[in-house]
């Protein structure tokens, strides 16, 4: 046997414990539901590798939980024969919590401690459920012996920070947990060593589990006479009857109308250790030539993790009721990762394996159908649950359109369901209803891209989109720049980026009403145009010339049709990307005030000092109001106050 060691959590784990165990009051039987579900999690993957292995399993073949209390002793215990563990994955997965997201934990904790229901929410979001104990239990102890193994180990902790692991004795393969409990308080009637207390919280949490869990269950008989009638006066026999606390029968195979509201909801929170109801239910029952059953859910709230490498996907495979996989990608796409739940098919082989998994045609027109029943049902919320959809697309709108990139085939049923917000208002619009308030006069489809709103709102490129009463969406989210690419038109109309390429947005009969005046225009500016570009130089602009955008602002940068715009380039900067060097195109309003004076200026006195000044100022004022940084900040603050004290000194 090893001596006992004394280990302490990783750093900001002490702080956690303690957040946990002052601040969640309400809900704490959650601790029960975690504690199940993560003993049928290492049920489902010994059953998995028992399909290559057989002899893993030995003489115990019968998977079950078991739940044990004592009420002098006032402990309960959750028993599985699983998978088990060896010492490095009873430290690596409860020395460490949440792994990646613990710290984001701790601050969503700390900023929600006053709010108990809130705290409680957090468990599922951060997949901390095994130290949801703490919330009833002064003390964790835990056995576990891994299969295969003869050795066992025994880790235990009182919540402060530390935790002890020594090698134990224990003859059955599996983990146990046990918890020391807390007292109970005068207004806690939760008593989780009593027999009715854990019966009814397994049926509220656990009823679908599809394992039996099992509890020996204390019943006193009045003996009887050999005619059955009971014998008057005998004191009553004590008999100790296991018993099944839940049904086991999977949702998924039942129909809709056999199932109520809250075993769905309960199925979802035990599927994806997620304490909020989901947002919509997917039930599917398909027969026919390909037979399978599918239960998905879309979630009320993003996991921390969304957007993190990590992140996994959130379906289950099983064939014939039987586990195969976690998180298995084939059976829907990557920007689908926010669905969770279960697909159970008779047609697929029980020994597949991941690889031979992604050939598998009969998997892959299974995840056919599921995308397609994803975007239909997203479809019918779009159209008839406005409200419920708006939330929908608040959470995971960003990860929606990542399959205008990734998934042609469905590129328009997707590009059906995008909320933009747009000049039109506040209120988002999908592209349809854009198009459906489209002058007529208006041939395309127009947008720009940046980080604010209300920036995106004063940009200089949209003032003779205003003023023609053209309504331009405005894309915000920072994937906006790269799943753009993937949608070049809807429905016939092309999508076209007011910071890029030339605009012509005058009818045939304005054209030829301004042609002559444009002409004026150009060559009464063509030489203040050449010095312009001259002082700039070729490294920082591609040209400079007038505008047809510009109503108000003396000055913008445009990109050429093809090129990166500015932000894209600043993403890239923000990510350490590599940003290819470009140069865009300097456009002057004609009709400011101030570039007439300066032409009458360069008309009077030719080039001069003070007008490459200017020149340099457009170009930074120009950079400033499309979000990006100047050149030399320094520069421009001198130049700014040089011109400031001659004009406060003339």
């Amino acid at each position: 046997m090893s001596k006992k060691e004394t280990m302490q959590f990783e750093t900001e784990i002490q702080q956690l414990l303690d957040l946990i165990i002052h601040s969640l009051y309400s809900h704490k039987e959650i601790f029960l539901r975690e504690l199940i579900s993560n003993a049928s999690d290492a049920l489902d993957k010994l059953k998995f590798k028992s399909q290559t292995d057989q002899s893993i399993l030995g003489d115990d073949t019968e998977f079950k939980i078991r739940i044990e209390t004592d009420e002098k002793e006032r402990t309960i215990s959750v028993i599985d024969n699983g998978i088990g563990m060896t010492r490095e994955e009873i430290i690596e997965n409860l020395g460490t919590i949440a792994k990646s997201g613990t710290k984001g934990f701790v601050e969503a904790l700390s900023a929600n401690k006053d709010k108990a229901d809130a705290n409680v929410d957090l468990i599922g979001q951060f997949g901390v459920g095994f130290y949801s104990s703490f919330m009833v239990a002064e003390r964790v102890v835990l056995t576990s012996r891994a299969a295969g193994s003869d050795k066992a180990w025994r880790w235990e902790s009182k919540g402060d920070g530390s935790y002890t692991i020594e090698e134990c004795d224990q003859a059955e393969r599996g983990t146990k947990v046990t918890l020391y409990l807390r007292e109970t308080s005068e207004n806690e009637d939760q008593d989780y060593t009593k027999e009715w207390v854990v019966r009814s919280t397994v049926k509220k949490y656990s009823d679908f589990v599809t394992y039996p869990i099992e509890m020996d269950i204390e019943r006193q008989e009045i003996p009887k006479d050999d005619e059955g009638k009971p014998i008057e006066g005998a004191e009553p026999i004590k008999k100790i009857e296991t018993e099944t606390l839940n049904s086991m029968k999977p949702l998924w195979n039942k129909r809709k109308s056999e199932v109520k509201d809250e075993e769905y909801k309960e199925f979802y929170k035990h599927l994806s250790h997620d304490w909020n109801d989901p947002l919509d239910i997917i039930h599917l029952n398909a027969e026919g030539i390909l037979e399978y059953n599918a239960l998905m859910f879309i979630p009320s709230q993003a996991p921390f993790d969304l957007f993190t490498p990590e992140n996994k996907s959130g379906m289950q495979l099983y064939v014939r009721n039987v586990f195969i996989m976690d998180n298995c990608e084939e059976l829907l796409p990557v920007y689908m990762r926010f669905v969770k739940g279960v697909v159970d098919s008779a047609d697929i082989s029980l020994n597949v394996s991941r690889e031979i998994l992604q050939q598998d045609r009969i998997v892959g027109k299974i995840k056919k159908n599921l995308v397609k029943k994803v975007l239909e049902r997203l479809a019918a919320m779009l159209k008839d649950e406005r409200e419920t959809y708006e939330k929908f697309w608040s959470v995971f709108g960003q990860v929606l359109k990542e399959g205008l990139h990734s998934d042609f085939e469905n590129r328009e049923a997707i590009s059906d369901l995008l909320l933009c917000p747009s000049t039109a208002g506040d209120e988002l619009t999908t592209l349809q209803e854009y198009i459906d308030r489209m002058p007529e006069a208006q041939k395309e489809i127009y947008y720009i891209t940046g980080e604010e709103r209300d920036v995106l709102i004063a940009s200089p490129h949209l003032e003779v989109f205003k003023e023609k009463n053209f309504e331009v969406l405005l894309l915000t989210d920072p994937v906006d720049e790269w799943v753009i690419q993937g949608l070049n038109e809807y429905k016939g109309k092309k999508l076209k980026s007011v910071v890029k390429g030339d605009v012509d947005l005058q009818s045939e009969d304005e054209k030829k009403e301004s042609e002559e005046q444009e002409k004026k225009l150009a060559d009464e500016f063509s030489e203040l145009i050449k010095f312009i570009k001259k002082s700039l130089g070729d490294a920082k602009v591609a040209d400079v010339k007038l505008s047809q955008r510009l109503t108000g602002s003396p000055v913008c940068l445009v990109a050429g049709e093809h090129d990166m715009s500015a932000s894209m380039e600043r993403i890239l900067k923000a990510a350490n990307q590599p940003v290819p060097p470009s140069k865009r195109v300097l456009e002057i309003n004609a009709n400011h005030e101030l570039l007439q004076k300066m032409r009458e200026l360069y008309d009077s006195k030719g080039e001069s000092d003070i007008l490459k000044e200017f020149a340099e100022l457009l170009y930074d004022q120009a950079l400033l109001t499309e979000g990006s940084k100047v050149v030399s900040p320094e520069t421009f603050c001198n130049r700014l106050t040089n011109l400031m004290l001659k004009a406060v000194s003339a």
